[in-house]
């Protein structure tokens, strides 16, 4: 009898998705989507569906994670997520 094999699940693979209203003054980051695992590769997937921008940042993404969904940004990660939304800028609107 075959021996089945157990899914072992890669728990290092995170994804955050962060909403940021670039026309709004006043307006914060927050975190709208976060997960481990099958849940981060789902979330990549319908980024990549949406053509929504993905940056990976490992260490910024392990932050970020600790937030609760629908939470605002903490001011002392604003910073690195300020270079993100930069980039992210600059892509939708080249000079």
């Amino acid at each position: 009898m075959e021996k089945k094999k157990p899914l072992v699940e890669n728990m290092q693979e995170i994804a955050v998705a962060v909403k940021y209203n670039f026309d709004k003054d006043g307006d914060v980051p927050k975190v709208v989507a976060s997960g481990r695992g099958m849940i981060a590769r789902r979330i990549v997937k319908l980024a990549q569906e949406a053509d929504i921008p993905i940056k990976e940042e490992k260490e910024l993404a392990e932050s970020l994670a600790k937030i609760p969904v629908g939470v605002e940004i903490p001011a002392e990660l604003w910073e690195a997520v300020a270079t993100i939304l930069a980039h992210i800028y600059q892509m939708d609107h080249p000079t």
